[in-house]
Order: C-alpha cells, then structure tokens, then sequence
C-alpha cells in the first residue's frame, strides 16, 4: 500500500509556521480534530513553536473544559482568535478576557460563508447579519477586548440598504476530520455526526495556497472508496492523520453510536424523560408555539430540552426540528452530544444550513438568553468577565419569523416548586435575568419591531410578547403575585394589560396533549377582526384541512364573526405551511370563493412557500376570483392599504 498523504501528527504539526493563521472545523464535541490540537500543544510546550497564531473557527469546539480547542489556550501560541463561540473553550476565553490576545466574535454563519467566500476569491462576505446587535462596526465591531483593535467588519450601504462587509483573508492551515481516507487524501464521513464546514475550508485554504491537515480514524486501499461518499476530495487535502481512538470519539458524550451518524433509527422510547421542574415548565410552554409543519431551530442548554418534550408529546412527526450544524429532522440531542440528533431526515454541510437561516428558512427559533431588558434586547454573548460568544444566535434570532426566549425569571440559587396548583418561590435567584440594559446586544429588539418579527419571552413564571414599545406581560403562572414576584423584580415598567393565567397543563405530570392540539385547526382562535381598519385576520399558518368537517368549521366560524357586522370588510390570510387533502381540496377552493363573494371588499393573501403562491394562485384564477398571492405579511398588508 502506497502511504503518500498519510503521515503522523508530529510531522503534520511541524509544518506550521510562525504567524500562521489556523482554521478548525467542528461544533462542540461533534468532529472535532483532537489528535491535531493535542500534537500542536504538545509541540509548543515543548519547543515554544509556532508562535502568534491567529485561530478561526465557527462553531465552538470544546467540552467547557480541557477538551477541543482549550489544548491551544497558551499564552504566546495564540495571537489572534476569531471565533463564533467561546463558551466551550474557557483555557481561550482566560486568554481573552486578560488582554492577552486579540479576540473577535462574529456569528458563526458569517464565518462558515466567510470560507465560501475566500476559497471563491471574494473580498469577503456581505450580510446584514449583525446588524444593531454587538457585531455593527459603530457599537462593537465583534471586538472583544482592548487588545482587538484592527476594524474587521465595515458598515456599508447598498440599494439604499444597511449591510455588513466582512473582510476575507488568506487561511494558511486547515484542520479538518472524517473517518476513513486513501491514500490519495480522499476524505468519507460514514461514522461522523455531522458534515460541518470541512468541504468549504478544506477549499478555502487548497487555494489560498495553505495545507489541509485531515484527521482520520482509518485508511482504505487506494481507489477503493464509493466516490459518492467522498466528501472532501484529495485534491483538496495535503496530509492524513490517523487519530488515536480516544481522540477521536464521535461526540464528546458518546464514544460511537450508528443513530448519530444515520446508520439506523433509534427507538424513540429509549430517549429520557425530562423530570416535571421549572425548566421543563418553560420548555412545555414554548412548545406550545409551534405549529404544525414548521420548521423549527433548537438552541444549545435549556432549548434543547423542548425536542425532548417535542418527542414526550409525540408531535416529532409533525414538525421539523433543525440544528445549525447542519441537522434536518429528527431528535436533538443535548448536553455533551448537542449538534447531533437521531432519526434525522437529512445533515447537510454547515455553510447551506446558514444560507437556509439566512434566507428566511426558519419558522420558530427556540433560544436561551442571560439578560432581556424593557426593549426586548437580548444578551447571550457576555455577561460580567464571562465571554460565551454568539454562536449561531444572532443568524438564527434575526432572520426567524418567529423568536421563543427561553430561561427562567433569575438564576443562581433559584428555588421553585412545581405542582399542580402551578409554582411556589422558595427562594429567588442572585442574579436578575431581566435588566435595566443588557451587558451587550446580541439581539435587536428595535430590529425586531422594524421587521414586524414576532418575540416571546417564556420563564417559569410569566410569559412576555414584544410589543411596538417594548415588553408587555401577557401570561402569569397560577400562584404567582404579579407584583411581588415579577415587577417588583423589574427595573422597567413593562405593558400590563389584564394578562392570562398560564395553562394548568404545564405544571402536571401527565403530557400536554399537544398532538391533539396540532391535529385540531382551531379556526376559532385563528380569526380576529380589526374594526378601525375594517379587516378581518385569518391565520391559517399550519393549517391542515383534513375533510369536510374541517371546512364546515372553518364557515361556521366566518360566519359567527362576520355576519354580525353586517357589511363586507378586508381580510389578510396566512397561508404559511397551509395543506388541505386532496380528496377535498376542490371543496376547500369552493368555500373560499362562497367566503370572497359573499364577505370581502378586498382580500390578500400571503404564504412564504413559491410553490404554494404558484399552486393556490392558479386554483383561485380558475375559481375567478382574487389570485394574487403575496410573499409576507407586510406586502398583504400593503396591497390592503392597512399599512
């Protein structure tokens, strides 16, 4: 057998040089190159080269520990870090917080494009991710510290638009991981959990004239690898190494299961239940936003938990739950396994997760936060000496159409009884969550309001909705005093307008029943009607028509609303992840040109999906009624004159 990439990781590692700049792929534990990062260590300690790296990577890679990239937190080895997370990595974040190195944040999707973009030889990457949070040039400019002072990222305009240019810069060294190479540098991922980002930094460094470095488990005979499988090409790849089985673990929480990599479906019933505490109550409640057929994504801690509740209530089928690794469907997995899932539907490679959050993609974003105050804003990236860094936040919080936060009330020390009567506080929490100004914008909530997004803030106790002037409470947990257990704890007066009493359902014991309620179309709560503009609201957003009693309530409840009035009005309909069945999808076409022609001045109607504005616009033309199928909200709105 012929060895002509495959080399040992002393040799690999004594390539690098002085001043290199460095890039690394993985996310969390899940494909990181340990064996690559352990060599480069020991290489320093022992010799004190390389010096002044500068390191980027995207997701976090590391365990919050000594594991991933904390092997290169050394003072002297590191210059420079551009990173999308910190929180994994202290041995770095130590490094960071006492000047002793230049550190950038920016949102790991600008990072995953930013190697499309250098290997593509573009000056760098335009994106109004970031905007109004930390990231934007005129508040911080991604810098973390005093040390950080070079402006990596400027503020342009463009068609009249805000945009950020982030600049590229030659990559010298690559590492990256997969399971079995050839001697030729071909590259398979069959066992790795996730695809991560490899593909696009193994070519942005091969053409920025760098070296490619793969970590591999084994080595097959040259020429015998499926050609379908290879997903780094050996012209891409310089030098193979074969990792030491300890450093190599599929994730950091597991040494090798097949359901992580796809191999086999896992039987649901063997997942663990979530004990009835106050983060499952937060977890259930969230849940309860979404709605059938969405796609939603899962943030890392206590968002991960709602896939778990997801698969409690049985309503994983009904939904699409996505990580932004790259996940598509499934179940997420938290804890030291978090990025990967089981029984997922598709992984497909971190950049095209981010153009698909980027673009619009997601419905719901299920998120942590560390401190919200009265405008909505949002900081989960640092709070005191403590640099978690954005990750994926600011990508996935911006560009969702719709925002659940999720944390309890206060943390450290908190103290609650859940029961069935709801919650008692025993003891409130050192630190307040809820605060007079965050510590760093990590989400806009005046971005938010101009992009009509809409935002809720669920804790144990209360649930908060934004509104056009900040926060408004508008649920309260049964046995929880308003005013003793939330705005006394305040340092801003939020709207309070007779809020509800959150469900019963959420503090016992048994499920939710949530499959039942995703079943049901509940036309009823689905219609509002505006009297000062005359127009009816019909939110059919994850709508699915099964049969013909599903569109006679859907007439029964249009008439109970609009007959009263006595005259014609407007209407705006969702059509957002709408489906009817087919055997009655004729029937469904005919109500709704009985409802245009007996109640309408004029109707818009909106949906997201261009196949769905195709399909039903045809089916209305056909029907001679109004076929015009809008893109948003705000396009139906306009069109209505409502705006």
């Amino acid at each position: 057998m012929s060895f002509r990439k495959i080399i040992s990781a002393e040799d690999a590692i004594a390539l690098i040089q002085d001043g290199d700049t460095v890039a690394s792929s993985g996310y969390g534990g899940n494909g990181t190159p340990d064996q690559l990062f352990i060599t480069l260590e020991q290489r320093f300690v022992d010799t004190g080269a390389p010096r002044d790296l500068t390191l980027v990577y995207a997701g976090g890679q590391g365990d919050g520990k000594s594991r991933g990239l904390n092997h290169l937190g050394h003072e002297g080895l590191l210059k420079r870090v551009i990173g999308g997370h910190y929180g994994l990595i202290p041995e770095i974040e130590k490094l960071a917080v006492a000047n002793r190195i230049e550190a950038y944040n920016f949102p790991e999707g600008i990072i995953t494009h930013l190697y499309r973009d250098i290997a593509a030889g573009k000056p760098g990457t335009l994106s109004r991710v970031g905007l109004g949070t930390f990231v934007d040039p005129r508040l911080e400019g991604g810098r973390l510290n005093d040390a950080a002072q070079e402006e990596l990222v400027e503020l342009v305009e463009l068609d009249g638009q805000e945009t950020l240019f982030f600049r590229a810069f030659p990559i010298d060294v690559a590492f990256i991981r997969g399971t079995t190479a050839d001697p030729d540098g071909n590259v398979t991922m069959e066992k790795e959990s996730l695809r991560l980002e490899n593909l696009a930094l193994a070519l942005a460094v091969r053409n920025s004239g760098g070296i490619v470095i793969c970590q591999v488990e084994r080595v097959a005979e040259s020429g015998s690898l499926d050609a379908r499988r290879v997903r780094v090409p050996g012209i891409a790849v310089d030098a193979i190494v074969i990792a030491e089985a300890e450093n190599h673990l599929q994730t950091y929480g597991t040494n090798y299961n097949p359901a992580l990599s796809g191999e086999l479906r896992a039987p649901l019933e063997t997942l663990t239940r979530l004990p009835l505490d106050e983060k499952k109550v937060i977890a259930r409640r969230a849940a309860v936003e979404l709605l059938p057929n969405s796609v939603v994504n899962l943030g890392v801690g206590l968002p991960d938990a709602i896939g778990v509740v997801a698969n409690e209530e049985r309503i994983h089928d009904l939904i699409t739950l996505t990580v932004d690794p790259g996940v598509i469907g499934g179940v997420p997995l938290g804890g030291l396994d978090f990025g990967a899932a089981v029984n997922f539907s598709a992984i497909i490679d971190h950049p095209y997760q981010f153009d698909f959050i980027d673009g619009g993609g997601l419905d719901v974003a299920c998120l942590g936060f560390a401190e919200c105050d009265g405008d909505g804003n949002i900081n989960a990236s640092r709070f005191g000496k403590r640099i978690s860094g954005c990750g994926g936040f600011i990508n996935i919080a911006q560009n969702s159409k719709k925002v659940v936060f999720v944390g309890t009330f206060s943390a450290g020390g908190l103290d609650v009884a859940v029961g069935d009567d709801g919650i008692t506080i025993n003891q409130e929490g050192r630190f307040p969550k809820f605060v007079d100004k965050v510590g760093q914008i990590t989400f806009s909530g005046r971005q938010a309001i101009e992009a009509d997004k809409e935002v809720y803030y669920v804790t144990e106790r209360c649930v908060f909705r934004l509104g056009g002037d900040g926060l408004e409470l508008i649920e309260v947990a049964p046995g929880v005093d308003i005013d003793r257990d939330i705005l006394a704890h305040l340092p801003f007066t939020p709207r309070v307008d007779n809020p509800s009493t959150m469900e019963a359902g959420l503090f016992r014991e048994e499920p939710l029943g949530l499959r039942e309620r995703m079943l049901d179309i509940h036309v009823e709560d689905r219609l509002s009607y505006d009297a000062e503009s005359n127009t009816v609201f019909m939110n059919f957003a994850g709508m699915r028509v099964r049969d013909k009693t599903d569109i006679e309530r859907i007439l029964a409840a249009v008439a109970a609303l609009l007959d009263p009035l006595g005259k014609r009005v407007n209407s705006i309909v969702n059509y957002d992840r709408f489906e009817v069945a087919d055997e009655v999808s004729d029937t469904y076409l005919d109500a709704v040109r009985y409802v245009e022609q007996k109640y309408y001045l004029k109707v818009s109607r909106y949906t997201t999906s261009g196949f769905m504005r195709l399909k039903l616009g045809r089916a209305l033309a056909q029907r001679h009624v109004s076929s015009q199928v809008f893109e948003s909200r705000q396009e139906a709105r306009r069109h209505l004159g409502a705006e």
